[in-house]
């Protein structure tokens, strides 16, 4: 039968206007060459579970591969399963038919039991399977090609979180699992080849690689490795990226200042592109420990902070982003004002005599950014004097992005980290904090309320009504404060031809032109 979910998802489309190719689809691009991409900083992990940073899923979806992703306009599409799986009347069987002939870059072929035994690590292993795995009951093989979930109750984003690329559900060999991973062994169209901490990560063409042959749109269809060689390179100065980029050093370089592109207009070796709007910067704070473990000075906090000064800071132009409360953009069918009222109150006074009704002692509020995203730097700088207004210490902790990573898993170390997510289009896919066990570690009743009926309906319709009461308990416990929308600007070579601009963004079916 058809699912309701799936069939809304497939209808889907993000109230947002993803940049366009540079270059018309179908094009002859040439094949060979390396390209050299400027990266924001030095990936934590290449174990694509191990991390939900989206630096570790943007490399590592070159290698591994999941059951399914998103199409061009986001809707849902099958990858390494053969379509979309089918749903039993009751929605609590979810019955997946796997391609055949796929091969692994150790030579064998993928089969159910690997699958079974990835999905299984990602339920063990990352934030978002383990939050899914509370709704699973098992997950079988029933023959080689075909996989059987069995749900607890009706969950509707299942096969969403099955496709997002950051902590995903990477399909590997049964015999690699391991943690931590020794080996990185995927399906995808390319094979790791060498890392060298702080100075790249190698990947080449996997020339065995089994192709989809329906047509190619965003993550999805058919992904063909052109480039011999990725070439991955740690750049954690913007600035450098810039200069890199501008000097014909780098093929592509990501998130760069927006005031940059002024200078990277039409230059011969560089074309700026603009994804509008690519997603939101957002204020994870820690509820299990520390300062902010008290509710009511989480609301002091969120009434202190000018998401408008913290948006000027990180992005300059308003033309760059926009100050809104609303979780998802009017048209989608989850665009709620919900809770909103309390977004952008930046009211020093009000928060200072919040906070002294919350007894708070004058313990500094530990704050984590990183300047390899200079928006979260500069959002954090803006963070730090709202919060020195309203009348709390600060101590403002600067780290690089792997750092960063690492810390925040440790609830001792923290008290409010800066970081950001792209726009998707199901809820239980961004932020991660909606789950219980990533960073942040936010569970109480109403959440678990609000959350249970919103997961478990699967008409469409009125999943959009039970968002509102999720985005209201949100703004109600801030576990973690949006700050607005933004776009993003990268930069690509003109060589570098059939580049499609995404979050995460992909160098298959992308050449390189000789010069």
């Amino acid at each position: 039968m058809k699912h309701p979910v799936l069939t809304a998802l497939r209808r889907t489309v993000l109230a947002a206007a993803v940049g366009s190719l540079l270059f018309a689809p179908g094009f002859a691009a040439e094949r060979g060459g390396a390209a050299n991409l400027a990266m924001v900083g030095e990936p934590p992990t290449l174990d694509p579970m191990a991390s939900a940073a989206d630096l570790v899923g943007t490399l590592m979806q070159h290698v591994y591969e999941p059951l399914y992703t998103f199409d061009a306009q986001w809707n849902l599409a099958p990858m390494l399963a053969e379509r979309l799986p089918e749903v039993s009347a009751d929605g609590l069987v979810y019955t997946i038919p796997l391609r055949k002939g796929v091969k692994f870059h150790n030579g064998r072929e993928m089969n159910a039991d690997d699958v079974v035994a990835s999905l299984k690590r990602w339920a063990d292993l990352a934030p978002r399977g383990k939050a899914t795995a509370k709704e699973v009951k098992s997950i079988e093989a029933r023959d080689p090609a075909t996989v059987v979930v069995t749900l607890n109750r009706p969950y509707a984003p299942l096969v969403a979180q099955f496709a997002l690329p950051t902590g995903f559900a990477a399909i590997m060999p049964k015999e690699t699992i391991a943690n931590p991973l020794t080996e990185f062994v995927g399906t995808g169209p390319y094979r790791l080849k060498e890392r060298k901490p702080d100075q790249y990560v190698l990947m080449t063409r996997f020339d065995e690689y089994t192709p989809r042959t329906d047509a190619a749109s965003g993550y999805a269809g058919k992904r063909e490795a052109l480039l011999d060689e990725l070439r991955f390179v740690p750049v954690p100065n913007a600035n450098t990226r810039v200069e890199g980029s501008l000097s014909g050093q780098y093929q592509f370089a990501d998130l760069l200042p927006v005031e940059s592109k002024k200078r990277l207009d039409n230059q011969p070796k560089i074309k700026p592109l603009l994804t509008k709007p690519f997603g939101f910067p957002y204020l994870v704070l820690n509820t299990r420990q520390g300062v902010l473990a008290n509710a009511a000075l989480r609301q002091a906090v969120q009434t202190a902070v000018n998401p408008t000064e913290m948006l000027l800071a990180g992005f300059g132009d308003p033309q760059f982003f926009e100050a809104t409360g609303a979780h998802f953009p009017a048209g989608s069918a989850f665009h709620s004002d919900a809770g909103t009222a309390r977004y952008g109150v930046a009211d020093a006074a009000k928060a200072r005599t919040e906070a002294a009704a919350a007894k708070y002692d004058g313990a500094p509020l530990r704050i984590l950014a990183s300047q390899q995203y200079e928006f979260h730097y500069r959002i954090a700088l803006v963070l730090a004097e709202n919060l020195k207004a309203a009348g709390f210490k600060v101590d403002l902790q600067l780290v690089d992005w792997a750092t960063l990573v690492q810390r925040r898993n440790d609830p001792a170390l923290w008290d409010v980290y800066v970081t950001h997510s792209a726009f998707l289009p199901e809820p239980m896919l961004s932020p991660p904090q909606l789950g219980d066990d990533a960073p942040g570690w936010w569970k109480t009743p109403a959440k678990d309320a609000a959350l249970t009926a919103f997961n478990g309906e699967t008409d469409p319709a009125r999943r959009g009504a039970l968002w509102a009461k999720v985005q209201e308990t949100v703004y109600a416990e801030v576990p973690y404060i949006r700050v607005g929308n933004f776009n993003a600007l990268t930069a690509v070579s003109p060589r570098l031809e059939g580049y499609d601009p995404r979050p995460w963004p992909y160098f298959w079916n992308v050449g390189l032109k000789q010069k």
